[in-house]
């Protein structure tokens, strides 16, 4: 077993479901891979189920572990991602990694986010898109415009050191999901990813955003809605005033 997991959700990813798995399993570098699927009505957990049967993926036999978690319906981003962060923990990752099942993050950057956490001593890696500039391929300029507005807007609220606040390509530490309290997580679309950073922040761990090129996806139905973008902007008010009234625990230094 690596001790690298990534966590992949899927809804309605069969299109997709299969050549991300073997793109992350033809990487020298070895990671395993949990699927949480979201009863996806398309089939995408019975793929999964038959590469785990057949110990193959587009063809070759794969020598990491594929896991699947399945749950009984759609239930959002943020609670696939604590299940995930629950069972990677349970078995004993040190690294754990979230990465979309569309193609958006390139898989071969796992590597570089790997890396700032094992070798350079972070505790979350953020696959940034917003760094170094604007870096992001195949977005109408409207919605380009609307994400990095809306990444400033929470650093402005929360003041948080970080220029891409809603990014989902991430690498933490294990101690990182040790210590945060993963089942008081409140939001589970994308405000979830604002959540976990400030709180990963405020208990004062070392943050790095690794520059990485942004690819909308060319297959399947993206899951943004209007209702996942109101709760970002209004909960991030909310997650401002609640961590006046609450304590954060400092990070003791790492082992290494």
């Amino acid at each position: 077993m690596s001790t690298n997991l990534v966590i992949i959700p899927t809804y309605n990813e069969k299109e997709n479901i299969e050549a991300i798995i073997a793109a992350v399993f033809d990487l020298a570098t070895g990671f395993d891979i949990l699927i949480v699927d979201d009863n996806s009505p398309d089939g995408t957990a019975a793929i999964v189920e038959k590469l785990i049967a057949g110990k193959t993926v587009a063809g070759k036999p794969f020598n990491q572990t594929l896991h699947l978690l399945k749950r009984q319906g759609k239930q959002g981003l943020g609670t696939a991602y604590i299940a995930g962060f629950h069972f990677g923990l349970a078995q004993g990752y040190e690294y754990i990694f979230e990465m979309d099942a569309d193609f958006s993050h390139n898989p071969r950057d796992l590597v570089k986010l790997l890396k700032a956490c094992k070798e350079d001593g972070y505790d979350l890696a953020i696959g940034s898109r917003y760094v170094t500039g604007v870096n992001v391929v195949n977005w109408p300029m409207g919605r380009v415009l609307m994400s990095y507005l809306a990444s400033t807007y929470v650093r402005l609220v929360t003041g948080m050191p970080i220029r891409d606040t809603t990014a989902g390509f991430k690498c933490y530490h294990r101690r990182v999901l040790e210590t945060l309290a993963l089942d008081q997580v409140k939001f589970v679309g994308y405000a979830f990813q604002i959540e976990m950073k400030f709180d990963t922040w405020k208990h004062g761990f070392k943050i790095i955003e690794v520059p990485i090129i942004f690819t909308d996806r060319t297959r399947g139905e993206s899951k943004m809605s209007r209702g996942i973008f109101k709760e970002a902007v209004l909960g991030v008010i909310k997650l401002k005033v609640n961590s006046w009234f609450k304590q954060y625990r400092q990070p003791e230094a790492r082992a290494e």
